[in-house]
């Protein structure tokens, strides 16, 4: 890929980044009061997040059982109400132990 091709796909990247931060503003001008609209925005964070999170759990690791086994210990610590760090790390630790005790056996 030469620079000038990459040099564009950045440029459309951020061009489509702005616009779509921008158009909320320039459409939206006054408060939204519908609760159906305001509990769409509020819970569509976690739900980009989730959709984007979930399908690199799995294929970020070669064996779905350690993966699996990762999703349910960060699942239940987070309804532990533990901390995103520490989520994180047991989620990881938790998947790295799984696949080397699959390997060991």
């Amino acid at each position: 890929m030469d620079n000038l091709h990459l040099f564009i796909l950045i440029l459309v990247m951020a061009g489509i980044t702005f616009l779509i931060r921008m158009i909320p503003f320039v459409f939206v001008r006054k408060k939204i009061k519908s609760r159906f609209i305001n509990s769409i925005l509020y819970y569509m964070p976690y739900a980009v997040l989730s959709a984007m999170t979930f399908p690199a759990i799995f294929l970020f690791s070669e064996n779905i059982i350690a993966a699996t086994v990762g999703t349910v210990v960060a699942v239940v610590m987070a309804m532990t109400k533990r901390s995103l760090i520490i989520v994180a790390v047991c989620a990881c630790v938790s998947m790295l132990a799984t696949q080397y005790l699959m390997l060991l056996f």
